[in-house]
């Protein structure tokens, strides 16, 4: 009888002990969750995007980090995700450049009225030095910069007239980002520029808050200002690039390899996003077209006007970020134009 009670002791201890090893097991494999936040719906580019993103690092993990994209502004705007980011209470984002310019003045490049002629030389700025010289500084205020995605080149609606030269711009009230290169460019153009962030400015606009706004075809699609916008103005006045980041105090808490697979897949996603996002673009026009709105291409003369009357506006740019910084941008383009 005491060697079958002490048989059944000495089961009861390895079943524990087995228990315990599988729960911390069970344990160890528990994939890492990041959320990761962006601002427009699932089934806009950056939805896309973020899905192969998510999609990438979950293979090249075997299945250890997951990503949850969390679109719609879901987790906050722009400016709200990356306070979060800062502190480490969410892991990654991907938003505009224009509302980091706050945070890293260096930004206030990429808001440059009419600095790039084609996406061929925003990406060749972007990818290349420059572009990562002023990620970096990101790290100085705790977030890490992985990667630029394309938002495009940006374009104006409303619902007074179509802008066909400088004058139409005369008193519109004009929904710009949060970010002083953008509200000097509009003012000097003479429109009423009010800023609002992007979740609120579909009702803006159709309350008649805001007259106006300004933005890639893409995000006009998808966001379906055509509902409460009359007018499209292809203006190209500025280049408008996303950009991945990572919550610093999260990342230098990850593995070599960890940080890899994010960065890879962020390179992956780039990829994908920018073809997509173009291709998307070359239909966008048509499909606004059918959908009723009034589309008038800015003449080279008019952009040209657009472009002298903001001259002081870039010189206020290149004060801001540097003259370094902006001598050596424009010798870049200088080079590739000249080729």
């Amino acid at each position: 009888m005491q060697t079958f009670l002490r048989r059944t002791a000495l089961a009861t201890v390895a079943a524990l002990a087995l228990g315990a090893t599988g729960a911390a097991f069970a344990q160890d494999i528990k994939p890492r969750i990041i959320r990761f936040g962006y601002g427009l719906n699932e089934q806009s580019n950056q939805g896309r995007a973020s899905k192969v993103f998510a999609q990438a690092v979950e293979k090249a993990s075997g299945g250890k980090m997951k990503v949850r994209a969390i679109g719609a502004s879901a987790l906050g705007p722009d400016v709200q995700m990356q306070q979060a980011v800062i502190g480490g209470a969410q892991e990654m984002m991907v938003g505009s450049t224009a509302t980091l310019v706050g945070i890293t003045k260096e930004m206030a490049l990429w808001d440059t009225p009419f600095l790039f002629n084609n996406v061929q030389e925003a990406d060749a700025i972007l990818d290349g030095p420059i572009g990562q010289k002023i990620m970096d500084k990101l790290q100085e205020k705790g977030l890490v910069g992985l990667v630029y995605w394309e938002n495009g080149f940006r374009n104006l609606t409303n619902n007074k007239r179509p802008i066909t030269k400088l004058e139409d711009m005369d008193g519109i009230k004009l929904r710009v980002m949060q970010n002083e290169v953008f509200l000097n460019s509009f003012k000097t153009l003479g429109a009423n520029a009010i800023p609002l962030p992007f979740s609120e400015l579909f009702s803006a606009l159709e309350t008649n808050t805001v007259d106006g706004q300004e933005n890639p075809f893409n995000t006009i699609v998808s966001s379906k200002f055509y509902e409460v916008q009359k007018y499209l103005s292809v203006t190209n006045h500025v280049y408008s690039p996303w950009i991945v980041m990572a919550s610093k105090k999260w990342w230098d808490g990850l593995s070599k390899d960890e940080r890899k697979v994010l960065l890879d897949a962020a390179i992956q996603s780039r990829d994908f996003e920018r073809k997509d996002t173009r291709e998307e673009a070359a239909k966008a026009m048509a499909d606004l077209k059918t959908k009723g709105m009034q589309i008038n291409q800015l003449a080279p003369t008019e952009a040209a006007r657009m472009r002298d009357k903001l001259t002081k506006v870039n010189a206020q740019v290149a004060a801001n970020v540097g003259m370094d910084l902006w001598q050596e941008t424009q010798n870049t383009l200088t080079k590739m134009r000249s080729k």
